[in-house]
């Protein structure tokens, strides 16, 4: 999408800017924002994994389903799940693709005759219902599991490729085969995985953020623009997400152009857990990833900087507000991870 949907932005809100004794002695802060950035990447440990869900990261209607059925086997979790469902349908009950494969967990119409089950129990198999189509999809991952189980290697891995390639073909290589787009599946998969997941322990820092938190710098007070990406004939102006996109985009990690999206782009830090470079991330829904509205880049203290609405320039605000969702540290695989083509309703 090359226009940000309505409402990504912060329309007529408003906040206090942060002056805190000068533009000079802002930059002077987020230059040393930016070292900070990289000694903290030396410093602090690796990720941990979770079958727990991120707060809001699945839609609340069907976060309960990903939830119960996430936990049908041991080859999966309800992040995983979460992030297959992602990945096929972008949560769209009603999406179907030119391959005629149907609803939001995209059974072709053979497989669910096969593998669709009544997750609801209420006397039928409807595709495209998420009550029997989100456990059809568990159930589903579950019986690859168990035709894969004697393969050597990572079980949750064997199933994946064994629903992209087929299960015989995982237990011919002994193993992911290597057939590219079975391996990137894989991969895609994996890394939508940690979006989805809420993080026990501390999520690794990231070595790109002094690079997005320089671009965005350069930009204060740079009128926003909505829709604005940028770019000569729109005078270099920016709104929320197309500010970040940027600033992602000259340290070689490329994010969708919707605040929403971009939510998906890696692990999810704590409040507590901030580091210069996260985004950050405003909702009218506070279960909901998808009515997320606005984004910031965080710099540190309790500050973005932020592309906040028309008539306002790009400068430093405060992220601690009624609307404040929660944060994403990008990673270049989970941004990678995005799906581009979701089938349409």
């Amino acid at each position: 999408m090359n226009l940000p949907r309505v409402g990504d932005g912060w329309g007529v809100r408003k906040y206090w800017w942060f002056v805190g004794g000068g533009i000079g002695l802002c930059l002077c802060f987020v230059g040393l924002l930016v070292v900070g950035t990289y000694s903290a990447a030396a410093g602090v440990g690796g990720a941990g994994g979770s079958v727990g869900l991120a707060k809001g990261a699945v839609p609340a209607r069907y976060q309960s389903l990903v939830q119960k059925w996430g936990t049908l086997c041991p080859a999966i979790n309800p992040a995983l799940l979460a992030a297959q469902l992602y990945q096929e349908s972008g949560w769209n009950p009603r999406a179907q693709s030119h391959a005629a494969a149907q609803g939001i967990a995209q059974f072709i119409p053979g497989t669910w005759a096969t593998h669709g089950i009544d997750g609801d129990k209420d006397g039928d198999r409807d595709v495209w219902d998420p009550a029997d189509a989100i456990p059809s999809a568990a159930s589903y991952d579950c019986e690859l599991a168990g035709y894969v189980k004697d393969v050597p290697g990572d079980p949750t891995n064997n199933m994946l490729a064994a629903y992209n390639a087929g299960a015989y073909r995982v237990i011919r290589a002994g193993g992911v085969p290597a057939i590219s787009e079975t391996q990137n599946y894989v991969k895609i998969i994996r890394s939508l995985e940690k979006s989805f997941a809420a993080p026990v322990g501390r999520v690794q820092p990231s070595q790109q953020a002094a690079g997005a938190i320089y671009f965005a710098q350069e930009k204060l007070g740079t009128p926003y623009l909505w829709g604005g990406n940028g770019t000569a004939d729109q005078g270099g102006r920016f709104d929320c997400s197309g500010l970040t996109q940027a600033a992602y985009r000259t340290v070689d990690i490329e994010l969708p152009r919707v605040a929403n999206d971009q939510y998906n782009a890696g692990p999810h830090p704590s409040r507590d857990q901030l580091l210069p470079g996260d985004l950050v991330f405003f909702s009218d829904d506070l279960s909901n990833s998808r009515a997320i509205h606005h984004v910031g880049l965080y710099v540190g203290g309790g500050y973005m900087i932020n592309a906040p609405y028309t008539g306002a320039v790009i400068r430093f605000d405060k992220i601690d507000t009624p609307d404040y969702f929660g944060a994403t540290r990008v990673t270049k695989d989970g941004a990678a991870a995005l799906p581009t083509d979701l089938p349409e309703a």
